[in-house]
């Protein structure tokens, strides 16, 4: 009786049946792990037209038969430097939403019909599951030809604890998502917690003024651990109160997707745990010494 083939040839063979079938969505069990990822040198070294093709500068020019790039009006002010790193980057609006360690995708994909104007972005430091994001990506936007839903996510790898300042720029972003991360049980290990006083100041440098960081796990000592670096730091005020349950406002949306999207949150919901909320603010930054 002939033996099974090995997994490699499993998972080529795989490969390229969804790259025959489109629309064929991918399955996990063909995807392995790998922690390594290797980072731009800086954000304008980033191709963002690979990730997002429907809002790639080149694309769109075609579309509208013009020469010259569209620039969001908002931004415009910035001038010709501001274009100049657009063009680079090769889309006409910029990613405002990260998923930092975005698992399987369950938010990211609640993202793209949630805030269908907005460009989404998930991060992951595991090779596999990156890629099984990407292939779902890929089938669902083949799936939505006709709607073009699901061009406004990506996902790429990223090891977000040491390179963040890498991808984005300066004040780029209006949301960044922490949901279930890895609680590291072992004192020894909480310096490999997600936030931590040094990583709450990169999230303070990618985030925009007024922007939020958004946390859910199911473990208290963790969520106690990230309200407190948080609290603790000057860039940061805690958001309470009616604004987490208003559905009709961004982030009591927000809150509402993060806590029945993911895949951590639906396991959590059946095993009947509890889930742990807390959402932060971005404040504006001091006044330099002798402004007015």
């Amino acid at each position: 009786m002939p033996a099974d083939p090995p997994k490699r040839q499993k998972r080529v063979e795989y490969k390229k049946f969804l790259a025959a079938d489109e629309a064929a969505l991918p399955k996990k069990k063909f995807y392995r792990q790998r922690a390594h990822a290797n980072p731009p040198k800086s954000p304008g070294d980033m191709d963002w037209a690979s990730l997002y093709p429907a809002y790639a500068v080149q694309k769109l020019a075609e579309e509208e038969d013009k020469n010259v790039m569209t620039v969001d009006e908002s931004r415009a002010d910035e001038g010709a430097e501001f274009q100049d790193q657009m063009k680079a980057r090769g889309t006409v609006q910029e990613v405002e939403i990260a998923d930092i360690g975005c698992g399987f995708g369950g938010l990211l994909f609640a993202l793209a019909t949630k805030f269908p104007e907005t460009l989404s972005l998930g991060m992951e430091i595991r090779m596999s599951v990156t890629e099984y994001v990407q292939d779902k990506i890929r089938a669902l936007r083949a799936q939505n030809a006709e709607n073009r839903t699901y061009q406004n996510i990506g996902c790429l790898r990223a090891n977000t604890m040491k390179f963040l300042p890498n991808f984005f720029r300066k004040q780029q972003l209006r949301a960044i998502f922490l949901c279930f991360p890895d609680p590291h049980f072992k004192q020894r290990k909480h310096k490999a917690r997600i936030v931590s006083t040094t990583l709450c100041s990169e999230y303070a440098y990618v985030l925009r003024p007024g922007g939020y960081v958004y946390t859910i796990t199911d473990v208290r000592d963790l969520h106690e651990w990230m309200v407190g670096h948080f609290e603790g730091h000057e860039s940061f005020i805690r958001v309470e109160g009616k604004a987490l349950e208003d559905e009709e406002g961004e982030v009591g949306k927000c809150v509402a997707t993060m806590k029945i999207e993911t895949e951590e949150g639906k396991k959590v919901e059946r095993n009947k745990g509890e889930k742990f909320v807390a959402v932060f603010r971005r404040v504006d930054d001091p006044a330099w010494p002798g402004e007015t």
